[in-house]
């Protein structure tokens, strides 16, 4: 089984992820987490033989803010980060996981609770070998279903969030990058 050591490190092969590892925690952002395909992509990439990065469209920055919910603040904070960021000229995705309920039922459905922390957002990922965050202020590596089923290729609906037609649609948009992974439904 993979440790969390290695996954870290291959996370930070990729410059961009380096790069948001040390500025981000200056922002001191409440229960931020580097998150998402830019840490388990990066892992599907060392076995495909991929270079660091590849196939990476974005950088997620997920925090927790349940002080002011509204659009004006979290807007405030993507600018904080954007500003820290423009540099890398990359896409970095931020958002406050206390207002996720707000939007996710308009976009993907009902039946989203109102999350109490950050890794509530990540625990609901809809493939659960990818619950994988790093923690901004520690750089602790979160992974709430292990790195086993993410170490051999294993995609399964995360029982989580039960989106069966969502889950089928990330999981053969990520086989489709990388062929090898094996996608288990039920």
């Amino acid at each position: 089984m993979m440790p969390g050591g290695r996954l870290v490190a291959l996370a930070r092969a990729n410059p961009v992820n380096a790069a948001l590892l040390e500025l981000l925690p200056a922002l001191r952002l409440n229960q931020g987490f580097l998150t998402a395909g830019c840490l388990f992509q990066e892992v599907w990439n060392h076995r495909a033989g991929h270079k660091p990065g590849w196939g990476i469209r974005d950088y997620d920055v997920f925090y927790f803010d349940d002080s002011d919910l509204s659009f004006e603040a979290e807007d405030a904070v993507i600018r904080q980060v954007r500003q820290a960021t423009a540099h890398l000229a990359v896409e970095v995705e931020v958002r406050n996981q206390a207002r996720v309920h707000l939007w996710y039922p308009q976009r993907f459905g009902p039946g989203y609770p109102q999350l109490r922390s950050a890794q509530d957002g990540i625990d609901r990922y809809l493939v659960a070998c990818t619950c994988i965050g790093i923690e901004l202020a520690t750089g602790a590596l979160y992974a709430p279903n292990g790195l086993a089923e993410l170490e051999a290729g294993t995609l399964r609906p995360n029982p989580l969030n039960d989106r069966p037609a969502l889950f089928r649609r990330k999981a053969e948009a990520y086989q489709a990058r990388w062929p090898y992974l094996t996608i288990m439904e039920g």
